[in-house]
């Protein structure tokens, strides 16, 4: 991930007077003031540490403006070439690393600044008609929408990666919980591909919330709208959005495809913890059912002996981080009036943060599983005729009982197994037929766990031909994503 290079000029000193307003040059605001502003304030008010990450779109989006405000008829086409050209050259700068003033408050101001000294008093023209408000929001959901195609493709690695470790798992057999107590034999396979399919459902999720992202509000203005008639269609299509915003109170306020991919993050953070947990524990000394890798664990300081899946453990902690950004965001949003407020500022802040992190653990997670290796032998020993209950109750019901008496009479013989500390397979036969008439002699066969798995043929289950389906759909979604490339010099 690439970040500007800006030297921010340190702020004045508290306690430290208020300047003039002749000593704010490029403010975008103050004619009406008659001082400065309070150095306290302008150290709450500056965002630059924060927004200059979307000076690309700004870029991007006042070329666009310029091209508009040409076709209103407000500058001419001298004038709208120049200014351009002065913004490309101000990306050029932005690039290879400027220093900001303090009254370089924002990544829009500090722009406009740069402009002035490319092109002159002619960088004044830009922003007729545009407010920071709809400038702003529409840079952000350039980013967000960039952003989006970053995650995916990252969640894509990591379904790429543990597709192909279900498919090396073959037929390795493994038990399957619930209340974290041994519940049926499944696949491995089958159990890998429990944490494919969610990142399917991530994905689908981080599109909508791009999908939301894209609906210009570029010509919202402040609040009211644009008072000349710069072609806002044209503008879209410009961009790469999809659509135009509605109405300009809402466009300027508009934050829902932020809290879309905060929420879209949360739960893929969610998930991953859940990946990690699952992991972690079947990487224990006490279960043993998978061993780590060198590259993702790290070691001790004082105990020479252990191997710590710290990349699993802080990718477990991420899901924590990313809910606490998006209940920022909406704790803020439900307090708004309607209209832009100051507050929004914030968004971004939430918004990079979740987005920041999700693009490191993502690979980190997809480096961990790459280089687990199951362990078989573990997950057979763990394997017990007691799991497979279930089955002996399924055996009555295919004999004529009701699954509620079948259920009685297999916990009673369960009870007497625990009673005698036997597993079930060696229990009399006897025993089978005192608590129900319709057991036989082939009962036994039952109490294989490849039978187990081999019943389970629905859709879905865990038989093997149902898991060679699932396979065979999962590398179809795979192979079936293409990437779409993000915008220009896209700075995430």
């Amino acid at each position: 991930m690439t970040r500007p290079r800006l030297t921010l000029t340190p702020n004045d000193p508290a306690g430290a007077p208020a300047r003039p307003p002749g000593e704010e040059t490029h403010r975008l605001w103050g004619g009406r003031f008659a001082s400065g502003s309070a150095p306290a304030l302008e150290r709450l008010n500056r965002s630059l540490d924060v927004d200059i990450r979307l000076w690309p779109h700004d870029i991007r989006l006042s070329r666009a403006w310029a091209v508009g405000l040409w076709s209103a008829g407000v500058v001419t086409l001298d004038e709208s070439t120049r200014l351009e050209q002065g913004l490309a050259a101000v990306g050029r700068r932005l690039a290879d690393g400027v220093t900001a003033l303090p009254s370089d408050e924002d990544v829009h101001t500090l722009i406009d600044r740069l402009l002035h000294e490319e092109i002159g008093d002619l960088a004044a023209r830009l922003h007729t008609g545009r407010s920071r408000n709809d400038q702003v929001a529409t840079a952000t959901r350039l980013w967000t929408m960039d952003a989006a195609v970053l995650l995916d493709e990252a969640v894509r690695a990591l379904q790429r990666t543990l597709l192909a470790l279900a498919e090396a798992a073959g037929d390795i057999i493994m038990p399957a919980y619930t209340h974290l107590q041994r519940a049926q034999p499944v696949l491995a396979s089958h159990w890998l591909l429990s944490h494919f399919w969610p990142l399917e459902r991530d994905r689908a999720r981080i599109s909508a919330a791009a999908r939301a992202a894209s609906v210009l509000p570029l010509g919202a203005g402040a609040v009211a709208g644009c008072a000349f008639p710069v072609p806002r269609a044209l503008l879209k299509e410009s961009l790469g959005f999809a659509a135009l915003s509605e109405n300009s109170i809402d466009a300027v306020a508009d934050r829902d495809f932020a809290a879309e991919l905060l929420f879209a993050i949360a739960l893929l953070g969610t998930h991953l913890s859940r990946l990690a947990e699952d992991l972690i524990v079947y990487g224990s000394s006490e279960f043993g059912f998978v061993r780590f890798g060198d590259a993702f664990t790290t070691g001790s300081s004082m105990m020479p002996q252990k191997r710590n899946p710290d990349a699993l453990e802080l990718t477990r902690q991420v899901s924590a981080r990313a809910l606490g950004d998006l209940t920022a965001l909406l704790a803020t949003l439900k307090g708004l009036p309607s209209g832009y407020n100051k507050d929004l500022q914030e968004d971004k802040r939430s918004l990079f943060d979740a987005v920041d992190a999700m693009l490191l653990v993502l690979p980190a997670t997809a480096g961990a599983v790459a280089e687990i290796e199951m362990v078989p032998d573990r997950m057979a020993a763990a394997l017990s005729s007691g799991m497979m209950a279930t089955d002996l109750a399924d055996y009555l019901v295919r004999r004529g009982a009701t699954f509620r008496e079948a259920h009685t009479a297999v916990g009673s013989i369960v009870r007497t197994a625990e009673t005698e500390g036997v597993e079930l397979g060696v229990l009399p036969l006897s025993v089978y037929q005192a608590a129900h008439a319709l057991f036989a002699e082939d009962v036994y066969d039952a109490l294989s766990p490849t039978a187990s798995i081999a019943a389970r043929s629905v859709a879905g289950g865990t038989a093997p031909a149902a898991v060679r389906e699932q396979l065979a759909r999962a590398r179809n979604l795979v192979a079936g994503s293409t990437k779409t490339p993000p915008r220009g010099n896209s700075i995430i």
